[in-house]
């Protein structure tokens, strides 16, 4: 699914120029005024009478046709097997195919028992399988050039595979091998378990992760309050056991998409439905409720500084397109980052947060916004880092960005523009890349049973006006405040006096 963070993404800028297929002289002062300035007039201003004007265009001179601006993409195509699995592909021109299995299972579906289970199975993919072993799965991938890698969620869980079109047999394969036959032997059990552990100690310098866990597990009642981040408490009491069993209850057929990008579609189900087609399949399994509350979450730890997120809910998720495409212009719209960072205060920097935000105020190492959209949900917030001693103050500057922004008049019509292209950008970018593709086209067939077409998910961005700005920003500030904050939090005001400021 779509994403944008303006933290990571660099927008391109747009060429200017008329667009005209003929070749015009160098300068459009050229022939204003005669000048003997010498080899540097050109760079002084000066000019030569020797050259014809800008607007005169070159005799004989003419450039071909520029290609189209838009090039035709391929249709995806989706065949459902009776068991209820969906094979997926786009067809491309690429050299190269990325084949993904993507999987309606993340911590939502996990219990008090099997807590910290997404988190391990994401560490254990790709390990030992009933036919392979761990040693001999990274000598096929590597014997091809492959990459594969595995992400873990809140709502899906995905297996990708990346190699050149002519290897797709072998991809698909042991893509199949690696999620249908793991085997969950207990040594590597135990080892992942481990680095699993270490992963959990160095998110001690990582407060933004921790925050944004935070803002889940006080935020929501429900299946969206379960810690994607497994627990060290929660990893003690896993097993390979646990870890079956959890997999034969959610890697069921209906829950499962097999996508591909740059694939015939023909091809990938000659190799695919023999492996999947006696896949267990059962009923379709609805989503685990999450009710969002609001509340606080506060953790002291000496780290010299104090981070703090503010965030409120907006209903509808994914499944409102329309409200989804506006709180990622939202947003990329408010924008931050970090006041060191390579594109920092000063070098052309045009979000709000960096100019209203980061540029005023030194003693905040870091502010940004931020959101996560799910299917039914969504959440938007901001987060900082600063000096312990401006916590406070911080925590004032982050609410007052967030009232303002409601107001109808507060976003000027060139900022939105800015933001709506840099939301276009960030997708159309993202998307050049053939795993992305495969990705987008496994998880918006869990989510909506079809892929969308991008012009979709375009127009609804182009359709999104200053009135929708203001209308999501009170929407969002009508529902209770989440609040977290880590490190030195002696200076951060209480929940309920931050809570009174947004009561419009």
């Amino acid at each position: 699914m779509y994403r944008a963070a303006a933290s990571r993404i660099r927008t391109l800028k747009s060429l200017g120029g008329n667009g005209n297929l003929t070749r015009f002289a160098s300068s459009s002062a050229v022939a204003a005024k005669s000048s003997s300035g010498g080899i540097f007039s050109w760079f002084t201003g000066g000019s030569s009478s020797s050259l014809p004007p800008l607007d005169f265009p070159l005799k004989g001179i003419e450039l071909p046709a520029s290609l189209p601006d838009r090039v035709e993409t391929e249709n995806t195509k989706i065949t459902t097997l009776p068991n209820g699995v969906r094979i997926a592909s786009e067809n491309s021109s690429n050299p190269g195919a990325s084949i993904g299995l993507y999987v309606n299972s993340g911590s939502i579906y996990e219990t008090p028992y099997s807590f910290g289970a997404t988190h391990l199975l994401e560490r254990m993919a790709f390990k030992s399988t009933a036919n392979r072993s761990h040693l001999r799965v990274v000598r096929e991938v590597e014997a091809i050039g492959g990459n594969v890698t595995a992400s873990a969620s809140r709502e899906q869980m995905s297996y990708t595979y990346d190699a050149l079109k002519s290897y797709v047999p072998q991809m698909v394969e042991l893509l199949v091998d690696s999620v249908r036959n793991q085997v969950f032997l207990e040594w590597e059990v135990k080892e992942q378990i481990q680095k699993v552990k270490a992963e959990i100690s160095e998110y001690a310098n990582n407060p933004e992760a921790l925050l944004l866990e935070a803002i889940h597990s006080a935020g929501y009642s429900g299946a969206l309050a379960n810690p994607l981040l497994a627990s060290e408490g929660s990893l003690n009491q896993l097993d390979s056991t646990i870890l079956e069993q959890f997999v034969a209850e959610n890697y069921t057929a209906p829950r499962i998409v097999l996508a591909a990008s740059g694939v015939e579609h023909e091809q990938l189900l000659k190799y695919a439905e023999p492996l999947l087609s006696d896949l267990p399949g059962g009923a379709r399994v609805e989503e685990p409720q999450s009710v969002y509350v609001g509340g606080d979450h506060r953790v002291t730890a000496d780290t010299g500084r104090s981070s703090f997120a503010l965030a409120f809910e907006l209903p509808g998720g994914w499944h409102n397109v329309k409200d989804a495409m506006t709180l990622s212009v939202l947003q990329m719209l408010m924008g931050g980052g970090g006041s060191f960072s390579a594109g920092g205060p000063g070098k052309g920097m045009h979000s709000r947060l960096y100019l209203r935000v980061l540029n005023q105020y030194p003693d905040i190492q870091s502010f940004s916004a931020f959101n996560s959209i799910y299917n039914n949900t969504a959440i938007f917030g901001i987060q900082g880092t600063t000096s312990p001693e401006f916590a406070r103050e911080a925590i004032e500057v982050a609410a007052n960005e967030l009232i303002i922004i409601a107001d109808d008049g507060a976003v000027r019509r060139e900022q939105l523009a800015r933001a709506k292209q840099a939301t276009k950008s960030a997708i159309l970018m993202n998307l050049e890349s053939r795993m992305v593709t495969s990705e987008d086209i496994g998880r918006q067939i869990l989510t909506y049973g079809e892929r969308r077409p991008v012009e979709y998910f375009l127009k609804a961005i182009d359709e999104v006006s200053g009135k929708d700005i203001a209308s999501i920003v009170k929407k969002l500030l009508s529902s209770p405040l989440t609040m977290a904050s880590h490190g030195d939090v002696i200076n951060v005001p209480t929940y309920d006096s931050v809570s009174k400021v947004f009561q419009l």
